[in-house]
């Protein structure tokens, strides 16, 4: 008995066994005596059973009554809320059945339930009096009472700031409110000595002057070569303050000394007050001229300048930095079709039944040379107009419309052309599923319903995907047969064939789906059979290999990402000159299996990657940004392109094939889809990055000699021969002036036969720097040798004698502003003066410049310290300013590292 209960009950465990195992003992009724009694404390197994089957009843009753409940709810809810809305007067009575807050309200908290209550989707448009087919009513009254009720399809726009919150930001400037103190004061003390209006010309000069110096600094918004223009003029800040004070120091030293040695050192009178006030205004003035402000009003009036013009050539600039970032672009990764392509497609070859045929073109049709037979015509035309995302309209003119993207548009056009009729073949039969083309699968499906109740599958897409998927394909006499191996082989090689010719390819296939179908369920992906390839050209867009050619020559590299056949892509590419001898091409799907460390040996020599899907071309912009440190631009159109375009420096969408998901991804906007507009974004880009290095070129030589000149006579002479409101007007001149003349300059073709800056390009070079010392050594001796001996070289005498020499200083300072502004046109070349006639705002800055310096030498003597002075002495300052040009062009000569 022993050695049958262990080889047979052995494995039981005392607690918590299965109903199998304490089952088995009630089978040893004959081995056991008194089973009852012995087994009295074991559960019966056939009660255990019933009260689980009676839990499981009670829990199944329970849940059906939670949901049934749970669906009254629902209906009551439901039920109470018709029951709750009521239609507005006024809506109801223009003879509508809902009015614009309730259908916000729906479609902001994504309530299913509460469109059901209005009928869904069919009952909301006979409730707005629309339709889904014919849009909107033609009546004029009606559209007038629905734009009333339900308002016009547009953004509010956010209120215009006015003028004067733009002036009262600008008086928040730290120097600003030091030089209105320094004016205030100096208008008191002056009245109060001088008396009116005299007295007041000083503190009036002072206030008026550098507001207008501050009111022309730039915006809040920065950009990144703001950004480093910032640090640039922080730094000349530090210095420019540090030479204040220094200069204040000395002055004021030279007046307490001149006080002491007269003896009236404890007798202060206003004109004393008034000097000491002057050193203070030479003193802050200093740092005005020293600061650069005018950087940010430079490089925001050079981007707003670029940004109108490119709006002229098919550019739209959504953000004022992509057009400085584009300039420092070093790759372009751009997409074929549209952009390097016209984008205009046309089915010139078909391969039907395994026989490749030419589709001749007329003047009004395109028609087989063949006879197909009916079946096959039938099958093609089904798949062609129901597998679409395009439409057959009538226009207004009552002549035939094709809808759709371009690939779409030739297919239709092709079935059209057969002798097909889309609104007869769509009504046909019923679309049960719509797969809509999707960029990972490369293809797209439907499922329909024919007339019998059968129901059949077609797909479209990449030719050698949807190949891949087919079992059969339609012989030349409409059978269906196996596809074998050796037409397997001629198929692919009649893809290969088209992609040579450069044509894309598309295979168009269908499967009859067995047994029922839901639109939850999936579109089989196997068992195809294939009806036919078609072959579309998309011809090169003209120019294009022109523009890659000069981008090649800037050292800016083109790369082509397309989701099309490699052989198609690689014939694209060799025709517009971005592959070449030594470049690869290579596809999507090899692509992303790469490793790190073949990925760093693969990507520099990428010219052309087909079949890329958007996580491909986001891979390669990533690395090309982070591991290889470029600038990169990255043209886009559809949705999937949304992470490319965001991960790049610059992204370019494009403005008509583009989605709006793309459009708002992007930086610019490529009106056009144009190849050769992407190369004119990029050469106004390089423009305004030189035009921003041709105003700091100038601005730092004015800022030079100023703070020079007078800091060296603060100390050895103890006066300042540059008054507080000259060195504000050429402040002004730098500033507000400077950057309208030399940041509005248009691009040449010269920009793009440099190297590309790049990402850690030095902003200041060399050259820079080289005409810089030029022209500041030039200045700063000139006015050393006036003040030294200015009175002896123009014969002058008198009381007056020391004005008429500052004003001759001054004057010439000013002067030879002017002309080394116009040197600072070309930081190279020798010719200056070459399209100086085309710019308009640069001739009239000089106009205004020379008459306003007329007119303070000559007209404004008390107030800005100067007097008027002689034909003479004036040609004299042109001529001392003319020579700085030639001085500025042996300079030039000077070899210089360029970077």
């Amino acid at each position: 008995m022993e050695s049958y209960l262990k080889e047979n009950f052995g494995g039981v465990k005392a607690k918590h066994s299965s109903d199998e195992a304490l089952g088995r003992w009630r089978n040893v009724v004959g081995v056991v005596k008194n089973p009852t009694r012995r087994f009295r404390f074991t559960a019966n197994l056939d009660k255990r059973s019933e009260a689980a089957a009676m839990k499981r009843s009670n829990q199944e009753k329970l849940r059906v009554a939670v949901l049934v409940s749970k669906a009254a709810l629902q209906f009551i809810h439901a039920m109470s809320h018709i029951a709750d809305y009521t239609v507005p007067a006024d809506v109801a009575a223009a003879g509508f059945g809902v009015c614009a807050e309730e259908m916000s309200s729906v479609v902001e908290s994504h309530d299913i339930k509460r469109l059901k209550t209005h009928g869904g989707v069919e009952g909301v448009l006979s409730k707005l009096s629309t339709s889904a087919s014919d849009g909107l009513p033609a009546s004029a009254d009606k559209l007038a009472a629905r734009q009333e009720l339900f308002g016009v399809n547009r953004f509010a726009e956010a209120a215009a700031r006015s003028f004067w919150v733009f002036v009262w930001e600008a008086l928040q400037d730290m120097t600003l409110m030091i030089l209105a103190a320094c004016a205030l004061v100096s208008l008191l003390v002056g009245i109060a000595t001088e008396g009116w209006p005299h007295g007041a010309h000083d503190g009036l000069g002072i206030d008026a002057m550098g507001q207008a110096a501050t009111l022309s600094e730039g915006g809040d918004d920065e950009t990144p070569l703001q950004v480093k223009l910032n640090g640039v003029a922080t730094i000349i800040g530090k210095i420019g303050l540090i030479f204040a004070v220094v200069t204040f120091a000395v002055l004021t030293q030279s007046l307490f000394w001149r006080k002491i040695s007269d003896g009236s050192y404890f007798s202060w009178t206003g004109d004393d007050a008034l000097e000491l006030l002057e050193f203070f205004a030479i003193a802050v003035t200093i740092v005005v001229v020293a600061v650069p402000e005018g950087l940010p009003l430079a490089v925001t009036l050079s981007l707003a300048f670029a940004m109108k013009k490119m709006m002229n050539d098919k550019a739209l600039v959504r953000y004022l930095a992509a057009c400085e970032t584009m300039g420092s672009a070093t790759s372009i990764c751009s997409d074929k079709t549209g952009t390097l392509t016209t984008n205009h497609m046309t089915v010139v070859k078909a391969c039907i039944c395994g026989k490749v045929k030419d589709v001749s073109s007329s003047s009004e049709t395109k028609t087989l040379p063949t006879e197909l037979p009916s079946s096959v015509v039938a099958m093609l035309l089904q798949s062609i107009f129901n597998n679409t995302g395009g439409d057959v309209v009538m226009n207004q003119d009552g002549k035939r419309e094709i809808l759709g993207t371009p690939t779409e548009t030739a297919i239709l056009e092709f079935g059209l052309s057969l002798g097909g009729d889309f609104s007869a073949v769509r009504k046909a039969s019923t679309l049960v599923k719509v797969e809509p083309f999707n960029s990972a699968k490369k293809r797209m499906g439907v499922v329909i319903q024919l007339p019998g109740g059968a129901l059949r599958a077609h797909c479209k897409g990449a030719s050698e995907i949807i190949l891949a998927s087919c079992t059969k394909y339609l012989d030349e006499h409409g059978n269906v047969v196996p596809l074998d191996g050796a037409t397997l082989d001629h198929l692919k090689a009649t893809i290969d064939s088209f992609a040579n010719e450069a044509l894309r390819t598309l295979c168009l296939a269908y499967i009859d789906v067995d047994g029922g179908f839901s639109a939850s369920d999936q579109i089989p992906m196997g068992g195809y059979t294939c009806i036919g390839i078609v072959g579309i050209k998309d011809p090169v867009r003209p120019g294009v290999k022109e523009s890659v050619a000069i981008c090649s020559s800037a050292g800016i590299t083109v790369r082509m990402v397309t989701g099309d056949n490699i052989n198609t892509a690689k014939a694209i590419a060799w025709e517009c000159g971005i592959l070449t001898e030594g470049g690869v091409a290579i596809e999507g799907p090899d692509f992303r299996v790469k490793g790190e460390e073949e990925l760093h040996e693969l990507i520099p020599k990428i010219q052309v990657m087909a079949r890329s899907s958007p996580l491909d071309k986001h891979t390669l912009v990533k690395h090309l940004r982070t591991t290889f440190d470029e600038v990169v631009a990255v043209t886009g159109d559809g949705t999937n392109d949304a992470p490319a375009l965001h991960e790049a420096d610059i992204g370019l969408a494009m403005g008509i094939a583009g989605t709006e998901v793309a459009k708002e991804s992007a930086d610019v906007i490529i009106l056009d889809d144009n190849f050769s507009t992407i190369v004119t974004v990029a050469k106004w880009g390089r423009s305004v990055y030189i035009n921003i290095q041709k105003f700091v070129q100038f601005q730092l030589t004015v800022n030079a000699v100023a703070l020079i000149v007078n800091f060296s006579s603060a100390c050895l002479i103890g006066s300042a021969p540059l008054t507080a409101v000259q060195l504000l007007w050429v402040n002004m001149i730098m500033d507000t002036l400077g950057a309208l003349a030399l940041a509005t300059e248009p691009p040449n073709n010269e920009l793009m036969k440099r190297t590309s800056v790049g990402r850690k390009g030095n902003f200041i070079s060399n050259v820079m720097w080289r005409n810089i010392m030029g022209q500041a050594i030039y200045q700063f001796l000139v006015i050393w040798y006036l003040h030294a001996e200015g009175k002896w070289l123009f014969g002058i005498e008198g009381d007056n004698s020391d004005l008429v020499l500052n004003t001759i200083i001054f004057n010439c300072f000013v002067v030879c502003q002017i002309f080394n502004e116009v040197s600072s046109r070309e930081m190279e070349r020798i010719n200056v003066f070459e399209g100086i006639s085309d710019n308009n705002v640069f001739a009239a800055v000089l106009g205004s410049t020379v008459v306003f310096q007329l007119i303070i030498i000559q007209f404004l003597g008390n107030f800005a310290n100067t007097t008027p002075l002689t034909f003479t002495q004036w040609i004299a300052s042109i001529f001392i300013g003319f020579i700085g040009m030639p001085i500025t062009v042996v300079v030039k000569m000077v070899p210089v590292d360029s970077a």
